[in-house]
Formats: structure tokens, C-alpha cells, sequence
């Protein structure tokens, strides 16, 4: 099973070159294991790039996030942990 450290607070993946293609590096494949294996989705922001989601083992909040969407598909992707704040000002969660 993955899992994330307590220490870790941010993953952000990048595309390398292999061979004539680009691809996502090892980091782009664990995001995409956390976020469908581990982490439960809880919201997603108005464009419906950005996705809220909790760490069901350690109740932390994460980001998932595409933070270079000029480039095609989005870009690679980034994982952060963020402050129960932030939740609430970008998804509206847990506001009362």
C-alpha cells in the first residue's frame, strides 16, 4: 500500500523526455496512485481542475493541482497539503 510520510507536505510531478515521447515521471505515477487508491475526493473547484482531497489516515487536506496549465493536458501534476483555510476559502469546505 502507498502512503504518505507524515513530513511530507507537496509532490509535484514532471514530464521527462523517454525516447521520442514525454511522460510523467515517478512522482506523476505515485500522485495518481494516491489520489485513486488512498486519498478520498471530497470537492472540486469551479473549473474543475483543482480537486480537494483527505488523507483518510492522518485526517490532513490535500490539494491536487495543475500549477503549469499552460501546457497541453494541464501539465504535470502537483499534490499539496493545505491548511483547513484554504479548504474553505477555494472549495467552500467545511464552511458552516
Amino acid at each position: 500500500m502507498i502512503k504518505l510520510r507524515p513530513d511530507e507536505t507537496q509532490l509535484t510531478g514532471r514530464w521527462v523526455r523517454a525516447g521520442s515521447k514525454v511522460v510523467g515521471d515517478d512522482t506523476c505515477a505515485r500522485i495518481h496512485r494516491l489520489t485513486s487508491e488512498l486519498l478520498v475526493e471530497l470537492v472540486r473547484d469551479a473549473s474543475g481542475w483543482n480537486t480537494l482531497y483527505r488523507d483518510p489516515q492522518d485526517g490532513r487536506l490535500w490539494e491536487l493541482s495543475y500549477p503549469k496549465g499552460d501546457l497541453h493536458g494541464g501539465g504535470p501534476p502537483q499534490l499539496s497539503c493545505i491548511a483547513e483555510r484554504r479548504a474553505k476559502d477555494v472549495y467552500g469546505y467545511g464552511a458552516a
